[in-house]
C-alpha cells in the first residue's frame, strides 16, 4: 500500500512540473551509489541552431516516414497487434521516433509515437508480459522499457510506472524458467538501467534483486575485456556474440551502470580499460571501433555499424553522467560530430550500414568485411540488413537531450556543446532556464545566458575539452581562474537573470598518429578527411528512399607533407558560414588546405583503399595543394593518410 502511494505521489509531482514547464532531475536511491551527474528528463534540453535544423531534417526525412515506406514498422507490425515482425525494429523505431517528436513538439511525430506506446500499455497481457504473444525474446523487451521511461519523463503518464511495475515482478518470477538468451545475455545492462530507473521512482526494494538476477544471466563483460584475447581481425569462424560490434558498443555502459549497484572502484574503472583496449586493437580515427559486423582490427578500410555509432553515444551519455569524466564527452562528440553524419546522405533520406574512415568507393561489392556482405557501404533504405534502418534515429535526439545534466548539489552541468535551451529547477525550487548560443563545432566559442526565475545560489560546472589548451571561460566579462582541460570546471555563485558565461576553446590543428605510423587531422573536436569528388548512381528507388553508389570523380591516394610535432604550420584554415546543413561537401563550414603528393602504387584492392603504405613514404609527383573537409561531410574520403618522408 504504501509502495502505491509512493508512485501516486511521484505522478502528481511530475505533473505539477509538467504544467510549470520545468523538470527536476531524479537522484539514485540508496542502497546505489550516488552519480557525479543526473539526465534531466526528456525534453528539458531542447535544440537550437544548426541542431534543430538537423533534427528537422532528420523528422522531414527517413525518421518521419519510415512507417509510411518499410513493412517492418508499418501499421501490420507485430507491436501495433499485426501479424508483421514482432522482435527489435518496432521497439527500436520508437526509441529514436519518440524523442525526436517531444523534442521538436511535433504533434503529428507524438501521434505517430503514441499509437505503438497505447497499443503496449493496453495490451499487457494478465501476467505482466508485454509485446506480441508471438515473441517469446525478453530483448526486445528491454528496448521498449527505455522507450516507455522516455514517454513518462516527456508525459506523466501514470499507467507507465504501474506497467513497468507489474511487467518486472511478472520477469522476476519467469527467469529462473525462461533465462536470457543470446542477444539479451549479452545486453543485460540494457534492461538494468530499466529496472534501476524505476527503482528511483518506487522505492521498491525486490528491483534490485531484480536487476542482481539479470545481471548474473549475462555476459561478463569486465572478465573479457580483463583477459581480453581478440587482438586481430575476426576470422568468420571465430565471431561470436561477444565479438559482435553492436553489443561492444551497448556495453559501455554495463561496467558504470552496474557499478551504482556494486558502488564498486573496479566496476567504476570498466569502462577505462574496455576502452584501452578497443582503440589498442580496433580503434578508427573517427572515434569508434572497427566491426564490420565483428572486431576487425586497426585498418581505416575496415568499417563500423550505424548501429554501433548511435548506440555508442547513448553508453557515453549515460557514463558521463555516472562518472562524470570529462574525456568520455570529448569521444562522444567525436563520434557524434564525425561518424553520425558521415554515414548518413546529407539529405538524410539514406544511409549505410558501414562507414569507412578511408572510403574511395561505395558500391555493391564484396569487400575485406568480417562476416557482412556486398551491400554493406551503399547509401539506401535497408543496405545489408535493416537493423539500422530501425535503429538510427536515436541519434541525435538522445545526443540533444543528454547535453546538460544536473549536479547532485541542485545545479547544472554542461557536458557536450550545442546549440541548445535547457530549462530545470536548481537550488531551492527555482526555476531557470540557460540558452547556449554558439556554432560549435565549427567554432570555437559558446555564450551562456542563464535566466533564472529570481537571483539564486547554486553551481554551473562547464566541461573544458581536453584538446582546449588556453580554453578562457568569462562569467559577465571577468576572467576566471584556473581552468583546466579535461575537467568540469565549477563556477558556483549567486545568478541573476541575464548573466552571461562565455567560453572560447582554441581549435588548434593537431596530428593524430595511426595505423601503420599514418596520421589523422583533428581541429577541436572535428576530424578532417581529404575532399573526393562525389559521382552518385542511383540503383533503386522505394518510394522517397533512393540506394545510391557513389564513386570517386578526384583522385584520392595521396601522402601528406607535415611535420606532426608542428601540425599547425601544415595547414590554413577557412571558416565558412554554417548552413542549415552543414554536413556536406558544398556546405562544410571549415576547410583545411595542406600539401601532399600521389602515391602511384596505393590502389584499390577489393573496391576499397590497399593497405595503408606504412609511412614516411616517398613520391615523385608533383606536390598538390589538398582540401581537408570535416569527415562528417565527406561520404568519399581518406582520414587516416601516408606521411610523406622528410
Amino acid at each position: 500500500m504504501l509502495s502505491n502511494v509512493k508512485t501516486v505521489l511521484v505522478s502528481l509531482s511530475l505533473f505539477a512540473a509538467l504544467a510549470s514547464g520545468a523538470l527536476p532531475a531524479v537522484r539514485n536511491r540508496a542502497p546505489l551509489a550516488g552519480s557525479r551527474y543526473y539526465p534531466l528528463p526528456l525534453t528539458s534540453v531542447k535544440p537550437k541552431g544548426w541542431l534543430l535544423d538537423q533534427l528537422r531534417l532528420q523528422a522531414g526525412a527517413i525518421t518521419g516516414h519510415l512507417d509510411e515506406i518499410w513493412p517492418d514498422v508499418g501499421p501490420q507490425s507485430a507491436w501495433l497487434g499485426g501479424s508483421g515482425e514482432g522482435w527489435e525494429r518496432g521497439p527500436y523505431y520508437l526509441d529514436g521516433l519518440l524523442p525526436i517528436a517531444y523534442l521538436l513538439d511535433d504533434a503529428a511525430l507524438q501521434a505517430k509515437a503514441r499509437k505503438w506506446i497505447e497499443w503496449t500499455l493496453n495490451n499487457q497481457r494478465p501476467d505482466g508480459g508485454i509485446g506480441p504473444v508471438k515473441n517469446e525474446d525478453w530483448w526486445p523487451d528491454f528496448i521498449m522499457l527505455k522507450v516507455l521511461t522516455q514517454y513518462q519523463e516527456a508525459t506523466g503518464d501514470a499507467r507507465v510506472i504501474p506497467m513497468m511495475r507489474k511487467f518486472f515482478a511478472y520477469q522476476a518470477k519467469m527467469l529462473d524458467q525462461r533465462k536470457l538468451y543470446q542477444w539479451a545475455v549479452f545486453r543485460w545492462h540494457d534492461e538494468v538501467l530499466s529496472i534501476l530507473w524505476l527503482y528511483n521512482r518506487t522505492g521498491d526494494a525486490w528491483l534490485i534483486d531484480l536487476a542482481k538476477k539479470v545481471h548474473a544471466q549475462g555476459h561478463s563483460w569486465q572478465n573479457q575485456f580483463a583477459n581480453y584475447p581478440y587482438t586481430a581481425k575476426t576470422s568468420r569462424q571465430d565471431a561470436t556474440l561477444s565479438t559482435h560490434g553492436v553489443n561492444n558498443a551497448m556495453a559501455l555502459k554495463a561496467a558504470p551502470l552496474w557499478s551504482l549497484v556494486t558502488n564498486s572502484a573496479s566496476d567504476r574503472a570498466g569502462l577505462a580499460g574496455m576502452l584501452a583496449k578497443l582503440d589498442k586493437y580496433h580503434g578508427l580515427p573517427n572515434g569508434m571501433f572497427s566491426a564490420d559486423e565483428h572486431y576487425a582490427g586497426p585498418d581505416p578500410s575496415q568499417g563500423i555499424e550505424l548501429c554501433a555509432v548511435v548506440e555508442a553515444m547513448f553508453s557515453l551519455e549515460l557514463a558521463t553522467g555516472i562518472l562524470g569524466e570529462a574525456p568520455l564527452v570529448d569521444r562522444l562528440e567525436k563520434i557524434a560530430y564525425n561518424a553520425l553524419p558521415g554515414t548518413m546522405s546529407p539529405d538524410l533520406w539514406s544511409h549505410q550500414y558501414d562507414q569507412q574512415p578511408n572510403q574511395v568507393l561505395c558500391t555493391l561489392s564484396q569487400r575485406r568485411w568480417t562476416t557482412n556482405g556486398p551491400e554493406s557501404n551503399l547509401f539506401g533504405l535497408e543496405p545489408n540488413f535493416g537493423c539500422c534502418t530501425a535503429n538510427l534515429h536515436q541519434g541525435w535526439p538522445k545526443f540533444t537531450s543528454h547535453l546538460w545534466m544536473a549536479t547532485p548539489d541542485d545545479g547544472l552541468a554542461v557536458s557536450a556543446y550545442a546549440p541548445s535551451q535547457v530549462q530545470t529547477v536548481v537550488r531551492g525550487g527555482v526555476e531557470v532556464t540557460v540558452d547556449e548560443e554558439t556554432e560549435y563545432p565549427f567554432r570555437d566559442s559558446v555564450r551562456l545566458t542563464v535566466r533564472p526565475a529570481k537571483a539564486v545560489t547554486f553551481p554551473l560546472e562547464v566541461r573544458i575539452p581536453v584538446w582546449a589548451e588556453g580554453a578562457e571561460v568569462k562569467v559577465n566579462g571577468a576572467t576566471v581562474a584556473n581552468v583546466k582541460v579535461g575537467t568540469f570546471h565549477r563556477i558556483e555563485r549567486q545568478w541573476a537573470p541575464g548573466d552571461r558565461v562565455d567560453l572560447r576553446f582554441p581549435m588548434r590543428v593537431r596530428a593524430v598518429n595511426g595505423f601503420n605510423d599514418s596520421v589523422s587531422i583533428e581541429r577541436g573536436p572535428l576530424v578532417y578527411s581529404l575532399k573526393v569528388g562525389e559521382q552518385w548512381h542511383k540503383l533503386k528507388a522505394t518510394g522517397p528512399v533512393t540506394d545510391w553508389e557513389v564513386y570517386p570523380v578526384s583522385p584520392w591516394n595521396y601522402a601528406l607533407k607535415i611535420d606532426r610535432s608542428a601540425p599547425e604550420a601544415a595547414f590554413s584554415v577557412e571558416e565558412r558560414p554554417v548552413p542549415k546543413q552543414p554536413f556536406s561537401l558544398e556546405g562544410a563550414p571549415v576547410i583545411l588546405k595542406g600539401t601532399g603528393r600521389r602515391l602511384t602504387d596505393w590502389r584499390i584492392v577489393d573496391d576499397s583503399a590497399g593497405t595503408l603504405p606504412a609511412s614516411p613514404v616517398t613520391s615523385k609527383l608533383p606536390e598538390e595543394t589538398l582540401t581537408l573537409v570535416p569527415y562528417g561531410a565527406a561520404r568519399l574520403r581518406i582520414t587516416s593518410f601516408p606521411v610523406l618522408a622528410k
